[in-house]
């Protein structure tokens, strides 16, 4: 199973919307879909604050994950925050989560971006496992994965 990244365009909006309306139901997170909706179409038309990635074949994701940027002064530029990361259940558990935070690090480095965060939730200890392997750790003041690049 490849974790191929594509960034994402208008082109998508078919592709990753059931994506992301899954990762959603499945966190039982209750978010206005127009809204959200809007907020996809807004990040696949190339707006500069964030940007979305199709994991696998563009055409039959098996995933996607979005990034969010700001600026730290602490870190001295760019950085992002994964605002959403979503492989389907049916292939999970084949490393694909954890191929897309080792290679997606190295392409935003290598855009300018200084650090890259991550909330995660304390009682999804599974993908802070996959985070932690992948280099993000534990902030001592928050309860927020980072890691820098």
């Amino acid at each position: 199973m490849s974790a191929a990244l594509t960034l994402a365009k208008l082109e998508h909006f078919n592709h990753i919307l059931p994506l992301v309306n899954a990762y959603h139901d499945e966190a039982k997170l209750t978010i206005n879909s127009k809204e959200c909706h809007a907020a996809v179409r807004s990040l696949l038309q190339g707006i500069p604050q964030g940007a979305a990635y199709l994991i696998g074949p563009p055409k039959a994701p098996i995933g996607y994950i979005i990034i969010t940027f700001s600026w730290s002064i602490k870190l001295g530029g760019m950085d992002g925050w994964i605002d959403e990361i979503y492989v389907r259940p049916n292939v999970r558990r084949r490393g694909i989560a954890g191929e897309v935070l080792t290679s997606l690090p190295k392409a935003l480095l290598g855009a300018g971006l200084k650090g890259l965060h991550a909330k995660v939730s304390k009682e999804n200890s599974e993908i802070v496992k996959i985070y932690e392997s992948k280099g993000f750790i534990l902030d001592k003041n928050f309860q927020i994965m980072k890691k820098i690049l």
